[in-house]
């Protein structure tokens, strides 16, 4: 029996266009009957999968880690099964998931029908799957433009971060889980619901997006000699072991800040500072290795 998959695709992404016809080939040889539906913004998703949603069995969306982002509202309302197609520049979402970079081997992932319940990350009422942060990573994100990230892929992070880390200035800030509160000089808190962000970091060496939890890290440096050991141990989800990070798990966080501070989740700037974290267990289904 044939499945129904509504077929969202962001024809934007950094390998849309190229891949669109290659996926729907497989998809079809593979026994899905697709709905194409057409969005021109992904602020748009949500909307679309409603109006979908007692017409096909799942949703199978083509894009990066912003794209399936703003599709998390239409999954929730509707619990859709979400098949993904790693289309963006970073795919840090299908990077956690096990979910092979090539769009053959990412099909072949959705026609298995391997369903797997998995986490969201919540912060003043914006969902993430990947990463919450303020700080350092809110500038890596304004410098990011499109076209960079189209020309240099997964490169243009780092180049980014370099730029902006000699430019970094901590801030001040009070993290409170339960009865414990903690006041910190940073440059960057990041709150964790997957395992990875910004093109391959590690939010902690055994972070899992099953695991019902949120991994927070604070990075509160004060000489540029620090990054030496930060930048490796990052990619390593060892951060946690370096004197100048604090770190802690927990189900529910509050950061406040003195000012303001931007929030960026999953690559978006989002919201702002007084924040509220909260994970929410086994929120979607999702179609994994």
């Amino acid at each position: 029996m044939k499945q129904r998959a509504l077929f969202l695709v962001n024809r934007h992404a950094r390998r849309g266009q190229e891949k669109l016809d290659l996926a729907m080939k497989s998809l079809r040889g593979m026994g899905f009957d697709l709905v194409e539906a057409s969005f021109n913004h992904p602020e748009e998703l949500p909307q679309v999968i409603e109006q979908y949603r007692n017409q096909v069995d799942l949703a199978i969306i083509g894009g990066g880690d912003g794209t399936l982002n703003a599709a998390v509202e239409g999954l929730l309302h509707t619990q859709l099964p979400l098949g993904i197609l790693p289309l963006g520049t970073a795919n840090d979402l299908a990077r956690t998931l096990g979910i092979p970079p090539t769009i053959p081997d990412a099909c072949r992932v959705i026609a298995a029908r391997n369903v797997e319940k998995i986490d969201l990350g919540w912060v003043n009422g914006q969902y993430f799957f990947n990463v919450a942060s303020l700080g350092l990573s809110v500038q890596i994100t304004k410098r990011l433009s499109k076209d960079a990230k189209r020309r240099w892929g997964v490169l243009a992070y780092a180049v980014a971060a370099v730029q902006t880390l000699w430019q970094s200035r901590r801030f001040e800030a009070e993290i409170r889980c339960g009865d414990r509160v903690e006041q910190v000089r940073s440059i960057q808190i990041a709150v964790g619901n997957g395992i990875y962000y910004g093109g391959g970091l590690s939010v902690a060496d055994d972070a899992a997006i099953t695991d019902q939890r949120l991994d927070l890290y604070s990075v509160e440096i004060d000489h540029w000699w620090q990054l030496v050991k930060l930048l490796p141990a990052l990619y390593r989800g060892k951060h946690h072991m370096l004197p100048f990070v604090h770190y802690q798990q927990g189900q529910e966080f509050f950061v406040t800040t003195r000012k303001p501070k931007s929030i960026n989740t999953d690559g978006e700037i989002t919201t702002q500072t007084p924040a509220h974290f909260k994970v929410i267990p086994q929120a979607l289904s999702v179609l994994v290795p």
